[in-house]
């Protein structure tokens, strides 16, 4: 009988350490090294799925995956996608994963103030997408991250990008502010995109557009800088001075050569700088122009604004600018 009990005592021991190595192999850490990224095909099935992870060395056994799988999961399907698996990770949550549809993010990023050239160059050099990169219309795309699985196309995102600015416009236009210098969605993104390409610091935004509305509503010219620059570069860097040539070129952007707004934007303007010609400073200035620190100072009269032209000039001068 103590052999029997002792037999007995030596199975129950052998049958849970058995279950502790099931149930690490299932928890514990996966042998893979590295991160390795995963597709999961439309219509896969986990058998499929199993096989290729052990090829990938995710996973020790395509055989045994399956069973714990089956003894262990939650019994969902796994989702189309792809996944990236980062080092030794457990097969109990590569399996999480797959059935969760925690697929990879890529992104594409359009900084405000991109113009069109430059989303079309990222959309071009984003891996994983599919298809020619349309050139978007300028202005028509709202800047912000934008997530893709591999095989999107091009076209598709543009379409997304598109549609969040319509969206926004639309939004933020209900929302305006009685008595703008702009009278319709169109012209209040052709603003914005003077606004993003005229300052980057946030606590001017509405400033530059009250600087500009005012200069519409008395028929005064803009005279802004990146509107003579545009038709030269289609939004890309000049990398020198403007010429006094192009400064008298009228061509529909050339906002010295006439009034009112040019012919279109002149980038794609994020939020703040919709937003901003959309609720314009309290303020009665219509003249800036930088102040040395990375901002502008901004000035009511012409004789104001020329005292700080003299001063940036000598800034200018001591810094060997």
């Amino acid at each position: 009988m103590r052999k029997l009990g002792c037999f007995g005592l030596l199975v129950l021991v052998a049958g849970v350490l058995a279950v502790l190595l099931v149930v690490h192999s299932w928890g514990g850490a996966g042998p893979n090294p590295r991160t390795l990224t995963f597709q999961v095909t439309p219509g896969m099935s986990l058998n499929t799925a199993a096989r290729d992870l052990e090829k990938a060395g995710a996973i020790p056994s395509a055989g045994r995956f399956r069973l714990l799988a089956r003894a262990f999961g939650s019994g969902d399907g796994i989702k189309a996608g792809e996944y990236r698996i980062p080092p030794h990770l457990s097969q109990a949550d590569i399996l999480k994963m797959l059935q969760g549809g925690r697929t990879l993010q890529r992104l594409v990023v359009v900084p405000e103030g991109w113009p069109a050239v430059q989303v079309q160059d990222a959309l071009t050099q984003a891996q994983g997408l599919t298809g020619a990169a349309p050139l978007p219309r300028e202005g028509s795309v709202l800047p912000d991250s934008y997530a893709f699985e591999r095989g999107d196309t091009r076209a598709s995102v543009v379409t997304r990008m598109q549609r969040a600015m319509t969206t926004y416009v639309a939004a933020a236009w209900a929302k305006r502010k009685p008595g703008l210098a702009v009278t319709t969605p169109e012209q209040a993104i052709i603003l914005a995109s003077i606004v993003e390409k005229e300052t980057g610091k946030p606590s001017e935004r509405r400033l530059v557009a009250a600087v500009y509305a005012n200069r519409l509503k008395r028929g005064m010219p803009l005279q802004a800088d990146p509107t003579v620059i545009y038709p030269i570069t289609h939004g890309r860097p000049l990398g020198r001075r403007i010429l006094l040539s192009e400064l008298r070129a009228r061509n529909g952007y050339n906002t010295y050569a006439s009034t009112g707004l040019p012919e279109g934007p002149i980038a794609n303007p994020g939020r703040a700088s919709i937003d901003a010609v959309l609720d314009p400073a309290n303020s009665q200035a219509l003249y800036f122009v930088a102040d040395g620190s990375g901002g502008h100072v901004f000035a009511n009269t012409l004789a104001e604004h020329n005292a700080n032209v003299a001063k940036w000039r000598a800034y200018r001068a001591a810094h060997g600018i």
